[in-house]
C-alpha cells in the first residue's frame, strides 16, 4: 500500500490551518474584486407558462444517487470540532431537502483517522456524499489507496480532488508541486473504483484545462469560478508585511464562474459540469444551471448560514430550491432538461 510522504509540519498545525480559514471565512469579508457575473443575465419572463407550478420538478440525481434539486452544499471544511458541528447541520439539511454534500479536505482525515468532522454519512444517508482531497496531494504520495481509504473512512459515493495553485503558491504551509499532476489524475481515474471529479477553488477553470481533465477520465468537473470565497484573500488574513501584500495582487485573479460554466460546458458535451463560486441565490443557481451546470455548489452561504443555527440553514435550502422551481414556472419549464433546452435566459 502507499503511504503520504512524512510532512514537515505536525498534524496539530494542519488542524490548526482548519481553524483559521473556518474563523476567516465565517468573520471576514473574503471576496476578491472579480464578480461571478450572474448579474449579467436575466430571464426573459413567459406569461403564459401552460403549466401549473405543481407540475414543476427539479429532482435530478448525481452518482447514482436521486437529488430533490440538483444543488451541492460544496466542499469546505472539516477536522475540527467546529467544523464538526457546523457539518452535522449540513448534514442533516442536505438529507431533509434531497442536496447533495461535499466534505472538506480529507487530508486531515489521512493523517488521523479520528479527526473530527468529515464523518457524516450517518446523518446523510442517502444523498450523494462527496469525498475530497487536494489534487496536489497525488504527487506527495497519496494516490489510489490514500483515495479508496478516504472513500472507506467517510462513505462517499466519489472522489473530488481540488486543485488550488494560487493558494499553495500563497499560503505559508503551501506546496505548489503540481508537474506531472494531469498524469497522476489520469492514473486515479483509471484506477479508483469511484467517480473522480476535479474542481477548482475559485479561480475557475478554463476550457482547455476542462477538456483535458475529461480526456484524462474525470467523471465530472466543478469549475468553481471566481466571484465567491477568494483563497488569495482567506491566506491574505494569515499574512503581514511583503507576503501579505502579495496576495493582495490577486485580489482581480481568476474566471468569472459564469464565464467558465459556459465554456466548459461547450467542450464537456453531455459529461457532468458543476457550477461554484460566488453563488448566492436561488436566481443564481437557476442562471448557473441555465448556462450549462448540471449541479450547481454553494459553500460559503451554507456555512454561514450553518453558523447562525439549523433552522437558517433549512431555510436557505428551501429558498434555494423554491425560487429555482418558481423560475422554471416562470419559463415553462416542467422539469430540468425543458429548462436547459429553452430557459429563456438573456444576457443584458
Amino acid at each position: 500500500m502507499s503511504r503520504l510522504e512524512p510532512i514537515s509540519h505536525p498534524v496539530r498545525k494542519t488542524t490548526a490551518r482548519k481553524d483559521d480559514h473556518l474563523r476567516i471565512n465565517l468573520a471576514g469579508e473574503v471576496t476578491g474584486e472579480v464578480s461571478a457575473g450572474f448579474e449579467s443575465y436575466r430571464f426573459e419572463h413567459l406569461a403564459l407558462p401552460e403549466i401549473d407550478l405543481s407540475d414543476v420538478s427539479v429532482s435530478t440525481s448525481l452518482f447514482g444517487k436521486p437529488m430533490r434539486a440538483p444543488i451541492l452544499v460544496s466542499c469546505m471544511t472539516g477536522g475540527t470540532r467546529e467544523a464538526a458541528r457546523l457539518n452535522a447541520i449540513l448534514a442533516e439539511v442536505a438529507q431533509e431537502v434531497g442536496l447533495a454534500m461535499g466534505l472538506g479536505s480529507g487530508r486531515v482525515l489521512l493523517e488521523n483517522p479520528r479527526a473530527p468532522g468529515l464523518d457524516v454519512r450517518g446523518i446523510a444517508h442517502d444523498v450523494p456524499l462527496l469525498a475530497n482531497l487536494g489534487a496536489a496531494q497525488l504527487n506527495r504520495g497519496a494516490g489510489v489507496d490514500a483515495c479508496r481509504r478516504l472513500l472507506d473512512l467517510t462513505g462517499a459515493d466519489a472522489m473530488v480532488l481540488h486543485l488550488n495553485p494560487l493558494q499553495e503558491a500563497l499560503q505559508p504551509e503551501g506546496e505548489p508541486r503540481f508537474r506531472g499532476l494531469l498524469r497522476e489524475i489520469e492514473r486515479l481515474c483509471s484506477t479508483l473504483e469511484a467517480p473522480v471529479v476535479v474542481k477548482e477553488v475559485g479561480s475557475g477553470l478554463a476550457p482547455d484545462v476542462v477538456a483535458a481533465l475529461f480526456a484524462a477520465g474525470v467523471a465530472a468537473v466543478d469549475v468553481a469560478g471566481a466571484g465567491g470565497t477568494s483563497w488569495s484573500e482567506v491566506e491574505r488574513h494569515r499574512l503581514s508585511g511583503v507576503h501579505e501584500r502579495i496576495a493582495l495582487a490577486f485580489r482581480s485573479w481568476g474566471i468569472p464562474t459564469a464565464e467558465a460554466v459556459s465554456a466548459a460546458r461547450a467542450v464537456a458535451g453531455d459529461r457532468l459540469v458543476f457550477a461554484s463560486g460566488g453563488v448566492r441565490s436561488g436566481m443564481d443557481v437557476a442562471a448557473a444551471l441555465a448556462l450549462g451546470a448540471d449541479v450547481v455548489g454553494l459553500a460559503g452561504p451554507f456555512i454561514r448560514a450553518a453558523a447562525a443555527g439549523s433552522d437558517a440553514a433549512h431555510e436557505l435550502a428551501v429558498e434555494l430550491t423554491s425560487v429555482l422551481r418558481v423560475v422554471m414556472f416562470c419559463v415553462g419549464a416542467r422539469d430540468l432538461a425543458s429548462f436547459r433546452a429553452a430557459p429563456r435566459l438573456v444576457h443584458v
